[in-house]
């Protein structure tokens, strides 16, 4: 990703009441990240999963035992919607405070095949968005609608990634 000027920190309240601090300085937080987000676009559209409870949103998830963030994130995306990725990058940090802060990773990454599979019990199948699908798209998740949602898209736009 081309070096540019980005506004290192936001902060905001998401759709549930909870304070985010959202980051693109590496490390930027005290705890450490536990969860993942990866941003696939391919052929101008972008990857998203359909979560059974939440609806429509990128795929990501929890970092299981002996796993690395990059790990997660590539058997993530597998798990939720069949596609291998290849070139991983990190993107940014963000910090929920809940009861208990934690924090996750956002990763891009571009495609690399895809295979049929059965999906889990959490979610129901997968969906290619454009970019006005995807800001538009009557059964976003929460986690789609925030304003840190908007920040990150705002910045991939904006920067020099060959999707």
């Amino acid at each position: 990703m081309k070096e540019r000027e980005v506004e290192d920190m936001l902060t905001f309240t998401d759709l549930h009441g909870l304070r985010v601090d959202l980051s693109f300085t590496r490390g930027e937080f005290d705890v450490e990240p536990k969860h993942v987000l990866v941003f696939l676009k391919h052929e101008n559209k972008w990857l998203c999963t359909i979560h059974k409870r939440r609806g429509v949103e990128v795929p990501g998830g929890k970092l299981e035992e002996g796993e690395t963030l990059e790990d997660a994130a590539i058997r993530e995306v597998f798990e939720e919607t069949g596609v291998r990725v290849k070139n991983l990058q990190w993107f940014a940090e963000y910090a929920v405070h809940d009861d208990i802060l934690f924090c996750k990773t956002v990763f891009t990454a571009q495609f690399a095949g895809q295979e049929d599979i059965e999906f889990d019990l959490e979610t129901s199948g997968m969906l290619w968005l454009s970019d006005e699908e995807f800001a538009h798209h009557p059964n976003l998740s929460f986690h789609m609608k925030d304003e840190g949602m908007k920040k990150m898209l705002e910045e991939l736009k904006q920067c020099d990634k060959q999707w």
